[in-house]
């Protein structure tokens, strides 16, 4: 069963604004310059990586930004231009939400069950709401739009909307699934949080993971509680922290609040379950989180998986050290590293398991996908050359007050989708 990655190209408006709190590389990073160009081609060459690895490689949109309906929305008035000048002058990180090119993390795009977990042995697709988030809520539509046109067949898939909004939603970030083997049916895990009187919030509900799984009509669903120190060391999203692909879980000691309660379900459960984890005494969380460790791409490969880390994984020595361990280890299957430089995303607070959405499918529903969202090395190399030159080099704070900037990051929007092949309207844009 193909496993496709759905990568967010990053967009043109790409920042660091630091509007994401708990995210500690985000808000450490507010008011940087950005470089938007650089960020998209470290993105491109992850693709890349992907696809020479023998993994089906696909792509998601930048929404159009910046959003100035949601300024409109906020009570903004006037022409585009005008319109955008006074909001920065009045409200600067209101227009920075609008600006956001948060959409590039796929991971929080939507959640997936593969269609040997379903009831109607379909793709289920529930989009998340990223509710707790005011840069991120304003999301949904343009990613749901995207989904609904990639995986337009009824035969094979079933796209939802958003669960309602009271109840926060943040995708496959905080979702994992474990199988025996390629096409078994599979043991899924929604993870989420509570993290009571803490300092950083817990995005993902209970009640919003429930309902997802009842949507999909997965039959063997674990709703597993993050653990509170996980969440108040910086891991927002349970992929701060665990990775799961296969028979394998790939996570900190630290990850879950009830970890030998889990362990012990997944033994039972999953035929051949391994279990890949950090001691707190040699990783720590704050290790982990920093080094985006378990932020990173499991991938089932020819004679084994593959893992693909950020930089930063590498420059950490213990980090490094324990993994070094972890790949001479003949119990488990994990025999590859490769360590990309995707510091664009990484200052952020997105590494490399962000950058992607996991969608298992059949080889018939593979085919069914619009191939106008996959990817080959003539797409590729044409992507490049596009952001090459339509991609701002860099962005500083107040340059999203800027109308030519807009103007530029709109153009260059437009002849992303001319080079797709994809019309506005299709995504319900004028």
């Amino acid at each position: 069963m193909p496993e496709l990655q759905l990568d967010g190209l990053v967009g043109p408006t790409h920042n660091y604004a630091g509007l994401s709190l708990g995210n500690l590389a985000a808000t450490s990073n507010a008011g940087a310059v950005s470089a938007p160009r650089t960020a998209a081609l470290q993105g491109l060459a992850k693709m890349r990586l992907v696809r020479a690895l023998g993994v089906p490689q696909g792509l998601l949109l930048p929404h159009d930004r910046p959003n100035l309906g949601l300024l409109r929305a906020m009570g903004f008035a006037g022409p585009d231009r005008e319109l955008l000048r006074a909001a920065h002058g009045e409200d600067p990180a209101l227009v920075a939400a609008a600006w956001s090119a948060s959409a590039m993390w796929t991971a929080n795009a939507a959640t997936v069950s593969p269609a040997a977990d379903t009831a109607d042995r379909r793709t289920h697709l529930t989009v998340a709401n990223l509710a707790t988030m005011a840069h991120r809520a304003q999301e949904w539509p343009g990613t749901l739009a995207q989904l609904r046109l990639a995986f337009a067949d009824t035969r094979h898939f079933a796209v939802h909307a958003p669960v309602p909004a009271s109840f926060g939603d943040e995708g496959a970030a905080n979702h994992m699934r474990l199988a025996s083997s390629a096409g078994a049916r599979g043991v899924e895990l929604f993870v989420h949080g509570v993290n009571p009187g803490g300092r950083f919030p817990a995005r993902q509900h209970v009640r919003a993971s429930a309902a997802v799984a009842r949507r999909h009509g997965v039959a063997d669903a674990l709703l597993v509680p993050q653990a509170d120190a996980a969440i108040e060391a910086g891991a927002f999203h349970n992929d701060v922290v665990a990775v799961a692909n296969g028979p394998v879980l790939f996570a900190h000691e630290q990850a879950f609040a009830d970890r030998t309660a889990l362990v012990e379900a997944l033994t039972r459960q999953v035929p051949g379950f391994c279990l890949v984890e950090a001691p707190a005494g040699e990783v720590s969380l704050d290790d982990a989180v920093s080094s985006y460790l378990f932020n990173a791409a499991l991938l089932s490969v020819e004679g084994g998986m593959a893992l693909i880390l950020p930089g930063e994984a590498k420059a950490s020595p213990r980090v490094w050290r324990w993994l070094q361990r972890v790949v001479q280890d003949p119990a488990n299957p994990i025999a590859t590293l490769h360590v990309l430089d995707l510091r664009e995303s990484m200052r952020n607070g997105g590494g490399p398991a962000c950058l992607r959405l996991r969608v298992q499918l059949s080889a018939e529903a593979l085919a069914a996908v619009d191939p106008r969202f996959l990817l080959d090395e003539a797409r590729l190399d044409a992507l490049e050359r596009l952001v090459e030159r339509w991609w701002p080099e860099t962005i500083a704070p107040d340059d999203l007050g800027n109308p030519d900037l807009m103007d530029q990051c709109r153009a260059a929007r437009r002849a992303l989708l001319a080079c797709l092949g994809i019309a506005p309207a299709e995504l319900g844009e004028a």
